[in-house]
């Protein structure tokens, strides 16, 4: 750990919109850290963005970055790609890690990334959290323990962008496998949502579609799209509930996020950013008060930066967390390849 009273100098590796937006604002917010040096993927968008941010150094290549003496601490901003590999040079080079979701391409690089990290227990190691339930998370869990559900029976998590389907648009980096991996969509983010609420799945059967299966990339390659654009998953959940997830690109005009609890005794709902609940007896979901010593939000830097001086743990989350939701995400696409129901976690 370190010192309350030092400086932590962090440099950043991948600056995009989430990075500029939220994690270096968030970082400089708290007071003794610098933001010292950015590397992109070019020297020339490196440049413009250290000149943007006001960032004192340009670092040639995120190797540099990380070998760097003078950085304390790495903020990885990339895609999924690069999460591993850099992850596992900056904690041998003695460096704290904040790594943005999805923590890795697949299980067996979050299971590395997991290892090396247990192994330099002097050093912080955080994945940015789903940030979707974080202003109910502690709500739903108090009433969860009060048992306001009764017996938990089925959980069903919705997601649907709202979009008509784009045939013509150019490949991203979420349909790109090769840059995102075996993540689909914002799957993992939400089972690591119902992950804090009811722990995680024991097994789970999917079905997936991609409806267009070639995309023009940036170089103006015609590419193969191996990342669905539609999924449905059937989980059986440790605690004893059946959970489905529907995560779909293609709903045009119907936009959904939600995530519905149904018990014995009760129900609750998350929708958009707040919560509903109603009794067994009650005529209809009412909104669910949130305490203000209950009410979450984004804090992630902070706790970040705080975990590092030996304030706080890290709370969201964890490289344990990160491993789980990528064996639910791997189980998942091995599902749909298989046709057939599959264990979480996986046995290899």
């Amino acid at each position: 750990m370190t010192s309350g009273k030092q400086v932590i100098r962090v440099g950043v590796v991948g600056a995009g919109a989430n990075t500029r937006d939220k994690h270096i604002p968030g970082l400089r917010a708290q007071p003794g850290v610098e933001v010292l040096s950015v590397v992109n993927s070019s020297r020339a968008s490196s440049e413009k963005v250290a000149r943007e941010l006001s960032i004192p150094q340009v670092a040639d290549s995120w190797r540099a970055l990380v070998e760097d003496s003078g950085i304390d601490a790495v903020m990885i901003g990339t895609w999924p790609y690069l999460h591993c590999p850099i992850t596992l040079a900056a904690l041998a080079a003695g460096k704290h890690v904040l790594t943005e979701a999805r923590i890795a391409m697949n299980a067996a690089e979050a299971r590395q990334m997991f290892v090396a990290a247990q192994a330099r227990p002097d050093l912080i190691a955080q994945v940015v959290p789903a940030p979707y339930t974080l202003g109910v998370d502690r709500t739903v869990q108090r009433l969860l323990r009060e048992g306001f559900l009764g017996r938990l029976l089925t959980i069903e998590v919705r997601v649907a962008d709202g979009k008509f389907l784009d045939s013509a648009a150019p490949l991203n980096w979420r349909q790109d496998a090769d840059l995102s991996g075996l993540n689909m969509m914002s799957l993992g983010i939400w089972y690591e949502s119902v992950m804090r609420w009811v722990g995680e799945a024991n097994s789970v059967t999917a079905k997936g579609r991609t409806f267009v299966t070639q995309r023009v990339d940036a170089a103006g390659r015609l590419r193969a799209v191996r990342v669905p654009e539609h999924v449905v998953v059937l989980a059986d959940m440790v605690c004893g509930a059946q959970a489905t997830f529907t995560v779909s690109a293609v709903t045009g005009l119907m936009k959904s996020s939600e995530i519905v609890l149904c018990g014995s005794e009760g129900t609750l709902r998350f929708a958009d950013g707040h919560l509903y609940g109603a009794r067994k007896g009650d005529a209809a979901l009412q909104a669910v008060p949130i305490p203000a010593d209950e009410a979450g939000g984004w804090r992630v830097e902070e706790e970040f930066i705080n975990a590092i001086r030996g304030i706080e743990p890290v709370s969201h989350t964890s490289f344990a967390d990160g491993v789980k939701y990528m064996e639910f995400t791997e189980a998942v696409v091995r599902s749909m390849a298989e046709g057939r129901e599959l264990a979480v976690p996986l046995s290899g």
